[in-house]
C-alpha cells in the first residue's frame, strides 16, 4: 500500500461463522508474536491481522518521506479497511498500542465507525497518564525516545545498542525483561532470545521511538465514539493502571464492558503459541465474540 511492502496473516472463518475480525498488533511485536492470539480469535470467524508500517519487518512511513504517527498510522489502517472490507460489519481488535490506533482511526473516520459492530481492546490504553511509571522513569524514557527519533541516533543505536552479539548478552538483564525471562530453563530462554533479537532487529528503530513519543504524550479521550467496546485489563499489569485506564475508556465510550484476565503479564509469551494467549480471552468474552458466531 502507498508503495509500503509489508505482510497479511488471514485466518478463514471455521464451520461458517460469520464475524470478521481485524486484529491490530502493538509495539515489540509481529505477525508471529501474535499468531496465537489470531488463533483464539479464529474460534469465532475470519481474522486478518496486517503488519503496520516500520512495524513487523514492514517499509517504514520514513521510506515515503512521512512520519509514524498516530494519525498516520490512523490514515493507513482506515485505507487497509477499506481495501480488504467492501461492505459487511466488521469488528475491531487492538493489542496495547494497536488499540490506541484502532480508536484514532475510528475518531477520523466517522463513516468507518457505523461499519463497526464491536471493538475489543486487550491490554489498551487511551492516555499518557495510564502508565504507572515513576515521574523520574517516565521523563527518562520520553527524553531517550525523542533523541533516538532522530535519523543518526537511530543508526548509532541500531548498530550499537541493537547489534544482536549486544542483545544476547545484556536484554535479558534489563529492567522490562527481567520478568520475560524468570525461571526459564535454558532451552526456552535460547528461544526467547533469539526471538527478542529477531523483534529488535525486524521492527524499524526510528518508527519505535516516534510512536513512543506519541503514547507518552497522547490523550485520546477527546473525541466520543458510539460503537460497543470491551477492554480486557491485567490485575498486575506493570504498564498500566487498570483503575485509570478504565475511566479514560469511559469518556470515548458510551457502551463499555470491562473484563479481567486471570494473569499478572501485560502480554502473553513472545513465542507465539495459542495455549499462551488464552488467557487474555476470559470466558465472558468468549461468549460476547460468540454471539455472531
Amino acid at each position: 500500500m502507498n508503495g509500503l511492502r509489508g505482510r497479511v496473516l488471514r485466518m478463514p472463518a471455521k464451520n461458517k461463522k460469520k464475524r470478521e475480525m481485524l486484529l491490530v498488533y502493538g509495539h515489540h511485536t509481529s505477525l508471529e508474536r501474535m499468531f496465537g492470539v489470531a488463533e483464539v480469535l479464529n474460534e469465532f470467524g475470519s481474522v486478518t491481522m496486517p503488519d503496520l508500517p516500520g512495524f513487523g519487518g514492514m517499509d517504514s512511513f520514513f521510506k515515503i518521506h512521512e512520519k509514524p504517527t498516530l494519525d498516520t498510522l490512523a490514515d493507513y489502517l482506515a485505507s487497509f479497511i477499506k481495501m480488504r472490507y467492501r461492505t459487511g460489519r466488521i469488528t475491531l481488535i487492538g493489542f496495547s498500542f494497536g488499540f490506541l490506533v484502532v480508536t484514532r482511526m475510528l475518531q477520523l473516520y466517522p463513516d468507518l465507525e457505523k461499519r463497526v459492530d464491536l471493538v475489543v481492546s486487550l491490554v489498551g490504553f487511551s492516555s499518557k497518564d495510564d502508565f504507572t511509571f515513576s515521574k523520574t522513569r517516565f521523563r527518562l524514557y520520553l527524553g531517550a525516545a525523542r533523541f533516538y527519533s532522530y535519523r543518526l541516533p537511530a543508526i548509532f543505536f541500531r548498530n550499537i545498542f541493537l547489534h544482536p552479539f549486544v542483545l544476547k548478552r545484556v536484554y535479558h538483564r534489563l529492567h522490562n525483561a527481567k520478568e520475560k525471562f524468570k525461571d526459564l530453563d535454558p532451552g526456552t530462554h535460547k528461544t526467547m532470545t533469539e526471538f527478542e533479537v529477531y523483534l529488535w532487529r525486524t521492527n524499524d528503530i526510528r518508527t519505535h521511538m516516534v510512536t513512543t513519543v506519541e503514547f507518552f504524550t497522547v490523550d485520546n479521550t477527546k473525541r466520543k465514539l458510539h460503537v460497543p467496546a470491551c477492554h480486557v485489563a491485567v490485575p498486575g499489569d506493570k504498564y498500566f493502571n487498570k483503575e485509570t485506564v478504565e475511566l479514560h475508556l469511559r469518556q470515548i465510550f458510551d457502551d463499555l464492558t470491562i473484563y479481567t484476565a486471570k494473569t499478572n503479564s501485560h502480554s502473553p509469551s513472545i513465542i507465539g503459541e495459542k495455549k499462551f494467549a488464552e488467557v487474555l480471552f476470559p470466558s465472558a468474552l468468549r461468549k460476547r465474540l460468540a454471539r455472531r458466531s
